[in-house]
């Protein structure tokens, strides 16, 4: 299943991502954590892909033991970091033979140490690079990353709208983006998105906060923002984890109930392998309605654009 037609055939699209453990009992508490989500009847899952070989071979793994044990289809990442193009051929040459259909294709980040990319002898530059290659020589659903409040390394915002008009036009179908705790971002970049030509839904991403030093840490990493009412209200539960895990929950499912009856494609939640707070979102979203009002929402505009009708 390729999940841009998923996408167009079913919204709103709920997906989950996970991260590669480092051991064997780590993947199997991780299979375990996916059993937990799959109630949820999530349209895919994503596996992250790091820069180290066996970082790599867990992927593999994971993926693998994903599509062949779970029967929930697996989106499997690649990056652009310390791989050379024929290297990249062999490793989608593997997933593409275990039954893999999607790939989430990115640059990737520095390794861990450096602070800036560096292309690998014979590898790619640009995710656009990685892109056009999996469209010329392989039969694959091709996602690729967005950024709601601008990638560090872009000049501007246009220009961050550029590089995502560049990889859709080498390929991509779909477009996810960086976690963000302010929904004004994410359509204000969904209205740029459009406004140069990106037609790709755009499904935003979602992080519940499980964690005060956590969250900081990651927002520190990715250049993200967090809203001051929010920033307070976690400040002052800093040596209350229950608290702040509680306050999480909350604030996420209102974010998403928000997305969702303003139109967002789906939720695709990074879940840092843990189900409780992603399963409790999900759960607080469909004890709502929220899931089912914005899927009757999209069988309604569907059904009217079909009809030659403009959807108001």
């Amino acid at each position: 299943m390729f999940i841009a037609e998923y996408l167009q055939r079913r919204r709103p699209s709920i997906s989950f991502e996970f991260f590669p453990p480092k051991t064997d009992e780590g993947v199997e508490n991780l299979m375990r954590t996916i059993k937990a989500l799959r109630i949820l009847n999530p349209g895919f899952v994503s596996v992250t892909y790091g820069a180290g070989g066996s970082s790599r071979v867990r992927t593999l793994e994971v993926v693998k033991r994903i599509k062949g044990e779970l029967e929930i289809e697996p989106m499997a990442h690649l990056t652009c970091v310390g791989s050379s193009r024929s290297e990249m051929r062999e490793i989608v040459r593997e997933l593409t033979l275990a039954g893999v259909e999607n790939i989430m294709a990115l640059r990737g980040d520095p390794p861990k140490g450096e602070t800036h990319f560096v292309q690998s002898t014979g590898g790619f530059r640009y995710a656009s690079e990685l892109i056009e290659m999996l469209r010329d020589e392989f039969n694959l659903c091709i996602g690729a990353g967005a950024y709601p409040e601008v990638h560090p390394d872009a000049l501007d915002a246009d220009d961050d709208i550029r590089v995502a008009a560049a990889k859709v036009a080498a390929g991509a179908t779909f477009l996810t983006t960086q976690f963000f705790f302010d929904n004004t971002a994410y359509f204000a970049y969904v209205d740029r998105a459009r406004a140069a030509g990106i037609d790709v839904p755009i499904v935003p991403g979602i992080m519940p906060i499980t964690s005060y030093k956590g969250v900081a840490t990651m927002l520190a990493m990715n250049g993200g923002k967090m809203p001051q009412r929010l920033l307070a209200e976690l400040e002052a539960r800093h040596d209350e984890p229950e608290a702040v895990a509680e306050l999480g929950v909350a604030y996420t499912a209102l974010q998403c109930r928000d997305l969702l009856a303003k139109g967002a494609p789906g939720l695709h939640f990074y879940t840092l392998n843990r189900s409780t707070a992603t399963r409790a979102v999900v759960s607080a979203l469909v004890a709502t309605d929220a899931i089912r009002e914005a899927a009757l929402a999209y069988e309604a505009t569907t059904l009217a654009r079909n009809a030659g009708v403009t959807a108001r």
